[in-house]
């Protein structure tokens, strides 16, 4: 969709004039992952008006692969208005205007699904199947075993406004549950599932993903993955081992079922001096498939996803300039006591001049 953010803070009411940016959970990850240096793709459906114009040449310009976006003749690209918010609660104003957007039109029978499937990653969120019943019908598609099915990265990001009717947190359980890497906070997990026991009881209802990734706020975040070393490795110039999702006899076999679970790994959130929080869930799921991509431990996946959500955390926008991968890669490798230590401000990740490659000093 495309953003407005309001020049001063107030209410929506009483904003005078907005300026104009890029949102959305699947275009913000690819955003963040094409300007890590990562080859990224995003297939969408927008309206043929300015707006759709703005969409592609904005997103396409963080060198993110647009040539499969379709547009919509008869239906509008989607907006929504927000208000700057407040550091201390969060409290902010979000005004959608989507109904009946280009991308709420979507289908498995419009898209061209070879195109979706050849990355090695393909990441979705639960915001998609609520935009409409082709949506859905799209993302089980998507979701399915299927012979050259990529992993599937799933962000639950549950959005109750969104929903039609009351079966939204089920179909965000069975999509989830269809998942290899699954991202949830611990306050959607209980919102949306009731679930009120922390990461371990959510990893009991989620017990089949690859990985699952409990979000815990301020607090930090929750990873539980189910191969040794949890790894989840993604062979270089295959589509994420779609093969190994096929049994011997042909048969599309669901992923991760026979794997052992293996212990939780954690890691705290960084200090951050927080000017707005939109797009850090998105920031951060970036953070941990780029590491995942590099085939990192679940450690460094969650402190790469730490790092970009800060970089989100401190600009005003849903998309921020990520730090270089040598000073991203030279905090994760930080002992515990001095990765605690770190706080992160406005600017942090133009701090240090790239070719000295000198990191903040914790």
């Amino acid at each position: 969709m495309v953003t407005f953010l309001p020049t001063r803070p107030g209410r929506l009411a009483d904003v005078p004039s907005f300026d104009r940016g890029i949102g959305g959970a699947e275009s913000n990850v690819a955003c963040v992952l094409a300007a890590a240096g990562h080859t990224t793709r995003w297939i969408s459906r927008v309206g043929a008006d300015g707006f759709g114009d703005h969409l592609v040449e904005a997103i396409g310009g963080y060198g993110v692969d647009v040539s499969h976006v379709r547009r919509d003749p008869t239906r509008p690209t989607g907006i929504y208005f927000r208000t700057a918010g407040d550091r201390a609660t969060d409290a902010h104003e979000v005004a959608y205007y989507r109904a009946g957007s280009a991308a709420s039109a979507m289908t498995a029978a419009d898209l061209d699904l070879e195109a979706v499937r050849a990355g090695r990653v393909l990441h979705l969120s639960g915001i998609t199947p609520a935009l409409s019943e082709g949506c859905l019908s799209l993302m089980r598609e998507l979701t399915a075993p299927h012979p050259a099915r990529p992993l599937i990265s799933f962000d639950v990001n549950h959005r109750p406004a969104l929903w039609r009717d009351a079966h939204g947190p089920e179909i965000l359980l069975e999509l989830a549950r269809r998942a290899d890497i699954v991202f949830v906070g611990e306050d959607e997990a209980e919102e949306a599932w009731g679930i009120t026991g922390g990461p371990t009881s959510i990893r009991q209802v989620l017990p089949e993903p690859e990985i699952l990734v409990v979000k815990q706020g301020a607090r930090g975040a929750v990873a539980f993955g189910r191969t040794a070393g949890s790894r989840t490795r993604l062979p270089a110039g295959s589509r994420a081992a779609g093969a190994a999702r096929v049994g011997a006899d042909g048969t599309p076999q669901a992923p991760g079922r026979a794997t052992r679970p293996r212990p939780a790994t954690t890691a705290p959130a960084l200090k951050v001096d927080v000017v707005a929080t939109t797009g850090a869930g998105d920031a951060f799921a970036a953070g941990f498939l780029s590491a995942t991509l590099r085939d990192l431990p679940l450690r460094d996946r969650l402190r790469h996803g730490h790092l970009m959500a800060a970089a989100t955390l401190t600009t005003p926008g849903d998309l921020a300039t990520p730090p270089p991968r040598t000073l991203a890669d030279r905090l994760v490798a930080l002992d515990d006591t001095a990765w605690g230590k770190l706080r992160l401000g406005p600017g942090w990740t133009d701090t240090m001049d790239r070719d000295e490659e000198e990191a903040p000093t914790p």
